[in-house]
């Protein structure tokens, strides 16, 4: 690999977009690993530009820096990631995001009704909550992570 192929840290927070502190941040949860030069000073690969791209969307998305941490320890190191290894990501991270929507229209489609937590303070919830047969599945707001309405089901 030749010396122009790698960024320093200004560089690359040039390219992201993202501080420096930043960047160091995501060094030491292990997002990116610099190299040193024998100076002693970082530099980075031009593919981490992609990597902490990556991390920036993941995170918009909602991924913890450890999920995003797992899923970049399969990319291969020393090369650049290719759009098959993205699209691999891309498919893990899909069924989340796909759940996450699926809860967030059951929260906006609800919103000004039951969200079936069991309080059991307001008038409605004797028609979608009788008894609190949604406690007896467990806690939480069982209606919108997901439970069936069916008092039945219970």
């Amino acid at each position: 690999m030749r010396a122009d192929d790698r960024l320093s840290i200004g560089d690359l927070a040039r390219r992201t977009g993202l501080s420096v502190s930043a960047i160091r941040f995501y060094e030491t949860r292990g997002l990116v690993t610099p190299m040193r030069n024998a100076g002693g000073q970082r530099r980075f690969l031009r593919a981490d530009v992609r990597r902490l791209s990556f991390v920036l969307i993941a995170q918009q998305l909602g991924f913890s820096i450890d999920q995003i941490h797992r899923q970049l320890n399969r990319l291969p190191e020393g090369r650049t990631p290719t759009a098959k290894d993205w699209a691999r990501i891309s498919r893990s991270f899909r069924q989340e995001l796909d759940e996450r929507i699926d809860a967030l229209t059951r929260l906006r489609d609800n919103l000004d009704g039951c969200i079936g937590c069991g309080c059991l303070s307001l008038r409605k919830c004797a028609l979608y909550n009788p008894l609190d047969r949604a406690g007896r599945r467990g806690s939480g707001p069982r209606y919108l992570m997901g439970d069936d309405w069916n008092p039945d089901a219970a």
